[in-house]
């Protein structure tokens, strides 16, 4: 429980109340919901206690007590739902607390500012009756409404009923009065950057906006105007996350950066994405006055072996080192590799050795002697005999664990390090490529199915391997079937073994990644995953989804799977509003993003109790403008809000418009702009770099 939640139990608890389940989501209106007919101007009191009448909280009790028995507020069991006027909540969506009087309760005397000034709204349990009490002028209200939900439903029809003068005039209002605070300027920016329906030529008007821009593949016109942008956080930003940059635009972003610092810091996202540039940019780059972007010049992908050389004699040390590395050593020649391994400096020697001793024995002499005793060396160099027992029998841990994932690593040392005491350096022989099935499964692992894992990276090359896979696919070992699974093809015999597969993951693996996955696992991954960051779109978006059939699913106990009948061509606009007011969230949720959702519906969701349903409604495109308007007005529903695809283009830009007025009005660096500065300029990860 959150320190927020923490104080109003505190208080609630003072007023005399116990509370029941109070971390709880009730399936009923938002609190905001039930305090609009409360606070609006249009309120009228059903009982009014004047300020100075005597006996005042006791009066205010009595009265509550009588109108909450009259409604039905408080339940066969005695509970009923509260929420009390203040800041709860720590940031996090308010919520109802689900309460019971005790004896010694005191709502009017406990729950405001001071006694007798309360704040606060009660409701009935299934939503449809509620008791506001609020403190005015001379009077507190007590504002008491029964059947509550037919009065939601009758204001969402009468909202939705919108002309196209009332349209154009909320529009207009969206602008009217002073311009937006900086958080609803950030968020109208953030929410565009998703709206599907901006154009390329608006789209481009959010850079210098909003970071969340440049994440998404963009076209060329805004890739090629983020690259002039005048702001260096927008430039270091499109070089670091944004996937769609030629070689040639990389050339030209690089080269055309005249501070030092700033084409150093170009060139290391260029290696570090693995992009190749042109061959202006590789010589330009070698040559470069600062040893740092030379040091990475050296890491690019494509570097000419000739530019390579260069910069192997180069004056920096630093540089010197760096091309050793990687596959860079291999496109040396013999001399040059001599003379790296007898460089002056330290650090280019222990670079030179470990690529020399990826194809020489290292020894345990010169492992001792030239600062080799690292867990590099001991992963990746083929080790000497003495060397490679010495260090299987080593006391150091890390050293066994770094030399069983050695792929030099000679049979008998492998099945010693297969017997080690240690569960993790056994877990890492059991990986190895070179095992045979028999071997692997007769090493004693202990496997936790939750524990996240990556792919084997040798099993990820023989993914085109037919034999292979089934070779693997049938292994004992979990995390080898699991890479098996993230095969985009596999042979049918496989993918049959692996979608019945006892560890769920691999049939999940195989839902993300496999193009040949079966309709029948899809369904049954898709009761227990609904889609993660990496493939957010599987396994429902998988082409061998089922996609008739589905209606018959509308009466499913099963809400993962009554949801999907939304996806037939046979489903009706009414059962879309059916499931709007479906009991599971995340039916309704289904229904909040259907296109046939009737107007109203969508300004009925608004008030959902959950979030993500509430942002669902707020993207509707069919939301009407005067409901829509009012979210892009507030900071916590601006975002998405704009985010909805029903927002006119005239509109949109407008928007961008007031943005950049008023963010350079304010000076160039107000507002989020580019977001965080670790996403805007590489951040702490570039500035640690020697």
């Amino acid at each position: 429980m959150t320190g927020g939640r923490e104080k109003l139990v505190e208080r609630l608890r003072q007023a005399g109340l116990d509370v029941v389940e109070g971390d709880r989501v009730e399936e009923v209106m938002r609190p905001w919901a039930a305090w609009r007919p409360v606070i609006s101007g249009n309120a009228t009191p059903t009982v009014a206690v004047r300020l100075d009448a005597p006996e005042l909280v006791a009066e205010l009790n009595r009265q509550w007590y009588r109108l909450a028995v009259e409604l039905g507020i408080i339940g066969a069991d005695g509970t009923f739902l509260i929420d009390v006027a203040g800041t709860w909540s720590d940031r996090t969506p308010r919520r109802w607390t689900r309460v019971r009087l005790t004896e010694r309760w005191d709502l009017a005397g406990v729950l405001g500012e001071r006694p007798g000034r309360p704040e606060f709204v009660t409701l009935s349990a299934d939503g449809d009756a509620l008791i506001g009490a609020t403190t005015e002028e001379y009077d507190v209200w007590l504002v008491a409404l029964d059947r509550f939900k037919e009065r939601q439903e009758a204001e969402a029809r009468a909202a939705a009923d919108e002309t196209a003068e009332q349209r154009a005039a909320a529009w207009q209002w969206l602008f009217r009065g002073p311009g937006p605070s900086v958080g609803v300027r950030d968020e109208w920016a953030h929410g565009l950057a998703h709206n599907p329906a901006i154009s390329e030529d608006l789209r481009a008007g959010l850079l210098g906006l909003t970071h969340h821009l440049l994440w998404r593949a963009l076209p060329a016109s805004v890739v090629e105007a983020a690259m002039v942008h005048p702001e260096w956080q927008v430039r270091a930003l499109l070089a670091e996350v944004q996937p769609n940059i030629t070689a040639e635009q990389w050339t030209r972003l690089i080269l055309g950066e005249p501070d030092a610092r700033r084409r150093w810091v170009l060139t290391l996202l260029a290696a570090d994405r693995r992009v190749e540039l042109t061959g202006t940019a590789y010589a330009r780059l070698t040559a470069d006055p600062s040893a740092r972007t030379r040091h990475e010049a050296a890491r690019l992908t494509g570097l000419p072996a000739r530019l390579l050389a260069v910069l192997a004699r180069d004056v920096d040390p630093s540089v010197r080192a760096s091309a050793c590395r990687g596959t860079a050593w291999s496109q040396l020649d013999s001399s040059l590799r001599l003379a790296l391994l007898d460089d002056p400096d330290g650090k280019v020697r222990v670079a030179a050795r470990l690529r020399h001793h990826q194809e020489h024995p290292l020894s345990r002499s010169v492992y001792d002697s030239e600062g080799l005793g690292t867990s590099d060396a001991v992963r990746t160099c083929r080790l000497a005999r003495d060397l490679a027992g010495h260090l299987a029998h080593h006391g150091d841990l890390s050293r066994r664990r770094d030399l069983a994932g050695n792929p030099w690593l000679e049979s008998d040392l492998v099945a010693v390090l297969a017997r080690d005491p240690d569960e993790s350096v056994r877990f890492s022989v059991s990986t190895r490529p070179d095992l045979t099935e028999e071997q692997r499964a007769g090493i004693a692992v202990d496997f936790d199915p939750s524990t996240r894992s990556n792919s084997l990276d040798w099993v990820v090359a023989l993914h085109e391997d037919p034999d292979a896979m089934r070779r693997l696919g049938a292994s004992s070992h979990p995390l080898v079937r699991r890479s098996v699974a993230r095969a985009r093809r596999l042979p049918p015999d496989v993918v049959e073994s692996l979608a019945r597969d006892e560890d769920r993951v691999v049939q999940l693996f195989l839902a993300e990644s496999c193009d040949d996955a079966p309709a029948e696992m899809l369904l049954r991954v898709w009761q227990w995953w609904n889609g993660s960051l990496s493939t957010p779109d599987r396994p429902h978006g998988h082409p061998n989804f089922p996609r008739r059939d589905l209606v018959r699913h509308a009466d499913d106990p099963n809400p993962r799977m009554r949801q999907l009948a939304l996806d037939d061509q046979e489903s009706t606009v009414e059962l879309v509003e059916r499931f709007s007011r479906d009991s599971n969230e995340e039916v309704r949720l289904r229904a909040a993003t259907d296109a046939r959702l009737t107007p109203a519906s969508a300004v009925r969701l608004l008030d959902d109790p959950y979030e993500q349903i509430r942002r669902a409604a707020a993207r509707h495109p069919r939301l009407p403008a005067r409901t829509l308007v009012p979210l892009l007005r507030n900071e916590d529903t601006a975002y998405a809000a704009a985010q909805n695809p029903g927002l006119p283009e005239p509109v949109i830009a407008r928007m961008i418009q007031l943005m950049r007025r008023l963010r350079a009005e304010a000076g160039a660096g107000a507002g989020d702009a580019v977001g965080p500065a670790a996403e805007a300029s590489a951040g702490a990860r570039i500035e640690s770099r020697p």
